[in-house]
């Protein structure tokens, strides 16, 4: 995995009580995320990152993994 998911992963567990590790491959949905959680983690990420994704950003992923993709595309940007 990348660094990128690597961090996604750790903020997961920071700020998200789930108990497991987040699959790449498995929905937000799918994992037991709330909606309140989502955006709470999206802030997180937004700025752990140096990033303003939007919720319309939201909509081109549904997966950490994907999330993981997005964010180094902004990056490489």
């Amino acid at each position: 995995m990348s660094k990128t998911y690597n961090r996604l992963k750790e903020l997961w567990h920071e700020h998200l009580d789930l108990g497991r590790d987040p699959d790449p491959n498995i929905s937000f949905r799918d994992s037991g995320l709330s909606s309140v959680d989502a955006v709470a983690f999206m802030r997180e990420v937004n700025r752990d990152f140096g990033l303003s994704l939007s919720t319309d950003d939201c909509d081109k992923f549904s997966t950490l993994g994907e999330l993981a993709q997005l964010i180094e595309a902004r990056r490489a940007g």
